[in-house]
């Protein structure tokens, strides 16, 4: 029997960062070292934060059991989109995104998320992401999917303020993901959760 998509299921946490950390590096190897040594900020050096970051929220997320199920590194479209981490259990379905600042200072107030004082458009790209995983997600599964972007932060030991959250997305510290994720309220019955991850864990649905 023929099988037309992949299980994504089998994808590695930070597997689309680190596969672009690779090919920044193979592309300039010389430079590539040369920049580790001097701390010089590149686009490899990005990614591969990124992607450590990434494999430091998906262990949180590897404490949730029972019925919470984990998708890592889902690819979405044609153009080289990923959503770092989707999670689905009976507190709901949500789009993680993991970001990764060393040593940085982060202050957030509703729409606003400054990094080292600097604005940052993390909250509009979460809020843009959950809901194109909804959209795709609810015509994969035929029934409706309701999607919330989360925000993980990761190495943030030069302080988190968060004076509000933005509206349908949450900020929230690494080494509370899992069990902020627990504390949420049951909206979707066992069957809802299992036919909807059955469904996100195919590659097809996200094309």
């Amino acid at each position: 029997m023929r099988v037309d998509w992949r299980d994504l299921a089998s994808h590695r946490p930070g597997q689309a960062a680190r596969e672009q950390a690779d090919e920044r590096r193979r592309a300039a190897p010389i430079r590539t070292v040369a920049a580790r040594a001097l701390g010089v900020h590149t686009d490899e050096r990005a990614w591969r934060i990124g992607a450590a970051g990434e494999e430091k929220v998906a262990a949180r997320l590897d404490r949730l059991s029972g019925p919470w199920k984990v998708l890592h590194a889902v690819p979405v479209g044609t153009r080289g989109s990923d959503i770092d981490h989707l999670v689905v259990g009976p507190g709901g379905v949500f789009t993680v995104n993991a970001k990764h600042h060393p040593d940085a200072r982060i202050w957030v107030g509703g729409d606003t998320f400054l990094v080292n004082g600097k604005h940052q458009p993390y909250v509009r790209n979460s809020r843009h992401e959950a809901a194109r995983a909804a959209r795709l997600l609810s015509a994969a599964a035929g029934l409706e999917v309701s999607v919330t972007g989360v925000i993980a932060l990761v190495g943030v030991s030069g302080g988190l303020t968060i004076k509000d959250q933005p509206d349908g997305v949450h900020v929230v510290a690494r080494k509370r993901l899992h069990r902020w994720l627990l504390k949420r309220p049951d909206v979707l019955p066992p069957e809802h959760v299992t036919e909807i991850f059955d469904t996100a864990r195919r590659s097809e649905t996200w094309q």
